[in-house]
Formats: C-alpha cells, sequence, structure tokens
C-alpha cells in the first residue's frame, strides 16, 4: 500500500475509531451505575429513618432522595436513600410529586457496605400515609421479587 493512500485511509477511520470508544465507555459508565442489591447494600443491616426531605433525583437506572436525620447526639445527618427507576416507581403508585422538599419520610432499607450514609430505600411511607416499595425488582434484595411485591389475598373464612 502506497503511503499517501495508507495515510488517508487511517484518517478517514479516526472519527469511526473515536465514535466508536465513546459509544464503549459511555455504556460501560451506565452499566457500572446500575448494580444488584448485594454489590452495595448488607441484607444483615436493617434500618429504619425518620428525616426531612432536602433533595430528590428522580433519574435512571436509580432514583435518589435525601433526607436529613437526627442522630442519637441531636446531630443533623444527611442521608442519600437509593430506590428504582422512575417507571418501575411510577407502576408503584409513586409520582416525582409524591417526594416535597421539607416533607418528612420514614424509610425503611439497608445500609450500604462501604459505611456510608447511603441506603437501599425498601419501604417508604410517604407523608401522606401511603408506604411504597422503593427497591429494584428482581435486583436480589429483600422483598425484590415480584410475589413479595404484590398485596397478598385474605385467608378464607374458617
Amino acid at each position: 500500500m502506497k503511503p499517501l493512500l495508507m495515510k488517508a485511509t487511517l484518517a478517514a477511520l479516526a472519527p469511526v475509531v473515536t465514535a466508536s470508544l465513546a459509544i464503549i465507555l459511555g455504556g460501560a459508565a451506565t452499566m457500572s451505575a446500575h448494580h444488584s442489591f448485594a454489590a452495595e447494600f448488607d441484607g444483615s443491616k436493617p434500618i429504619r429513618l425518620v428525616g426531612t426531605i432536602t433533595k430528590v433525583q428522580w433519574t435512571n437506572p436509580h432514583s435518589f432522595f435525601y433526607i436529613d436525620v437526627r442522630d442519637e447526639n441531636g446531630n443533623v445527618v444527611n442521608w442519600a436513600c437509593e430506590g428504582g427507576g422512575p417507571g418501575a416507581l411510577s407502576r408503584r403508585g409513586w409520582k416525582k410529586g409524591d417526594l416535597k422538599l421539607g416533607d418528612t419520610l420514614v424509610v425503611d432499607g439497608y445500609l450500604a457496605r462501604d459505611g456510608s450514609h447511603l441506603i437501599d430505600a425498601r419501604r417508604v411511607t410517604l407523608p401522606d400515609g401511603r408506604s411504597v416499595y422503593g427497591g429494584s425488582q428482581g435486583d436480589g434484595g429483600p422483598g425484590s421479587r415480584l410475589e413479595d411485591e404484590a398485596p397478598k389475598a385474605p385467608a378464607p373464612p374458617k
């Protein structure tokens, strides 16, 4: 192959290679954001938080909301609460507008393995009293199977 032709071919391929790398690297970043329950949370460390909403991120693949919680010493600690994606939460009856800054929530979940102020928000009691499942279905965490989420039929009369 002549050097001039080879140089032209390589120059023509550069944008294709650059675009391919961008797609691959962008996909890897998205995939790392989506994880199983066990990769980040400890199912043997349940926690209940009661706090005031300070921030809401209604995003894919996981939604997040942040609450200020008073610790045992009276200090305010901001906790991140991770939930399922907006589509999954909407199918369970949540709407983005259900979480308003300043509202108080009760959040039952599991602590992050790394000891940070992050929990997997499995059950959230909203200000109007509704209790909704906040986890990601099928992530391997407690209550993540569809039948665990479904209301149980009442026992037949005896």
